[in-house]
């Protein structure tokens, strides 16, 4: 592959992309966990706000997984891969909305500052189009947890 990124600073890039598809794996399992499990005075809002959520991060997924094979790496697929990568809990059974939308915030911001990091590190492993990536979907993630925090008391 010559696309102007040696292999090795290719391999450092697709490492951080693989532990951010174990992240955005295991916030959209929670997420469709919480909609499936929802009571709340407001299921209805939420449980369709929830399915919003979930099928952006399932587009985000994809576009993780393409990224990884666009600079030559296989994409990780398994759930015991995910699990070992990602720092998000699975956490326990929630049906309370507030706790879950808390959870889910939380992990918003996690997957937030790891992506900022990895601006800076895919542009000093000369990558700019993974920092580009990287960049339009902490954005995607920032205006997610926003969105959520809507939901909590202030």
């Amino acid at each position: 592959m010559d696309i102007g990124i040696n292999e090795s600073n290719r391999k450092q890039v697709a490492d951080k992309l693989q532990k951010l598809l174990a992240d955005e794996h295991v916030l959209y399992i929670k997420t469709r966990n919480y909609h499936w499990n929802l009571r709340a005075a407001n299921f209805a809002e939420l449980h369709e706000f929830y399915e919003e959520q979930y099928g952006e991060l399932e587009e985000a997924i994809d576009e993780v997984a393409e990224r990884i094979r666009m600079i030559g790496f296989l994409s990780i697929g398994r759930m015991s891969e995910y699990l070992k990568l990602t720092e998000l809990e699975e956490g326990k059974e929630l049906t309370d909305a507030g706790e879950q939308v808390a959870n889910l915030k939380k992990d918003h911001e996690s997957i937030i500052k790891y992506l900022r990091k990895c601006i800076g590190d895919f542009e000093d492993l000369e990558d700019m189009g993974s920092a580009d990536f990287v960049t339009a979907l902490m954005q995607q993630h920032e205006k997610m947890r926003w969105m959520l925090e809507s939901f909590l008391p202030k």
